[in-house]
């Protein structure tokens, strides 16, 4: 059987991965370009195909069937071919829907803003109506008819449902933020339709509000789940999609070590990245190896701005990766720049070494003797404990510790 995903650019897509697992059988990427989206349709080459971004309404006119759903939403994510006869179908809808429940998310007698206007924001406002929504509006950079602005969504302060389908805040242009949200106090939750960052700026504000949130992932797994099941006519249990989306999840995550310098951080980040598989990096030996200098030059030539405007470039950079234990620099997460990009794709564990434990020197340009020791800790601790999505003690044998690691780290 010959299934997969077209759309225009699918360098980044996770599609290949979900349905791998989910049926253990191949799955491939067909990117194609406007020139050469029509030829392929004609061609039908393919027994099942999946289709993203730009194509959801493009494909409608070579099915010669579309269900009632597809067709009431205007936009086709899924297609099936029976024997020549292209069969299209919206599992977005399905995808949606699991988003919503899994995270408790009931927009019933709620008042929701949905942002863009596109295929997927179309499937997000029939299952929000579907769900009982008090009122779904739809805000857009050019509104038309009742669409909203984003300054007139801003005036919207009773709003307590945002669903964000724009690709703003999407790799690789990670810092784009399509909303403010301080300025809804009845906001209830936040649903990011993006996975790729884990966590957007949006999520990472929601967040900081204590505003319940959650990323597209569950979305992407459970729409592939539903696609998976019409293409091999096969039934595949809610919970082995929740299987597959944590496991992705877990392969997907960087582990991110924060803390004070001398901590233990690069010692405990290579033993976890040996026990997990996954490649170790560190941020002040990718400061070293771009430089061809070390620390105490760097620091002695370009004084500690010139450092830390390159340890921002070196969190940038790395941030944007998949799947690595990451160690940083004591200081990286005083800058909340690095925060944010750290926690754009990264799970951020504090080692907590007590003050007595940790040694002086061997290099650490502010860290050179036990006085300036103890003044950093008083000064970063709370910085640490504010960054951290977790807290790891290490104050005890290095296979405890690591235990302790591999615990925190786990989403299972």
């Amino acid at each position: 059987m010959r299934v997969g995903l077209i759309g225009e650019k699918l360098g980044h897509s996770f599609s290949k991965p979900i349905h791998e697992q989910l049926t253990g059988e191949e799955y491939s990427l067909f990117p194609l370009s406007r020139e050469e989206f029509p030829r392929f349709m004609e061609r039908r080459d393919f027994d099942g195909i999946n289709v993203t971004i730009p194509y959801k309404q493009d494909v409608i006119p070579f099915c010669a069937m579309v269900d009632q759903r597809a067709r009431r939403i205007g936009a086709v994510n899924t297609i099936v071919n029976q024997n020549g006869i292209l069969h299209g179908y919206n599992t977005d809808y399905d995808g949606f829907a699991e988003l919503l429940a899994a995270n408790r998310m009931d927009p019933a007698g709620k008042r929701a803003l949905v942002l863009g206007c596109g295929g997927t924001s179309r499937t997000v406002r029939a299952v929000l109506s579907d769900l009982g929504a008090a009122s779904v509006q739809v805000v857009s950079r050019h509104p038309q008819g009742d669409e909203l602005s984003y300054p007139q969504a801003l005036e919207q302060k009773d709003t307590q449902l945002i669903v964000n389908t724009t690709p703003a805040g999407m790799f690789p242009a990670v810092e784009e933020q399509p909303i403010d949200l301080s300025g809804f106090p009845r906001l209830e939750a936040v649903a990011d339709v993006i996975y790729n960052p884990l966590r957007t700026r949006l999520l990472q504000q929601a967040e900081s509000l204590g505003i319940p949130c959650a990323n597209g992932l569950l979305m992407l797994v459970s729409q592939a789940r539903a696609a998976a099941e019409r293409f091999r006519g096969i039934s595949i249990p809610r919970e082995r999609g929740m299987e597959v989306c944590r496991a992705l999840l877990e392969d997907k995550r960087n582990l991110v070590l924060i803390g004070m310098p001398m901590s233990g951080k690069s010692t405990l980040g290579k033993q976890l990245a040996s026990r997990l598989g996954r490649k170790f990096l560190d941020t002040d030996e990718w400061i070293v190896s771009q430089e061809g200098m070390g620390i105490p030059e760097i620091f002695q030539k370009y004084g500690e701005p010139g450092f830390r405007e390159r340890e921002h470039r070196a969190v940038r950079e790395l941030s944007l990766k998949n799947g690595l234990v990451l160690a940083t620099g004591g200081g990286a997460v005083l800058d909340p720049e690095n925060v944010r990009n750290l926690r754009m794709n990264g799970l951020l564990l504090f080692i907590d070494r007590p003050l007595e434990l940790l040694t002086v020197g061997k290099g650490r340009p502010l860290a050179k003797s036990p006085q300036e020791v103890e003044a950093l800790y008083r000064q970063r601790y709370p910085i640490y404990q504010a960054a951290c999505d977790r807290r790891i003690p290490n104050d005890a044998p290095p296979e405890q510790v690591l235990e302790r690691l591999l615990s925190a780290g786990s989403v299972r």
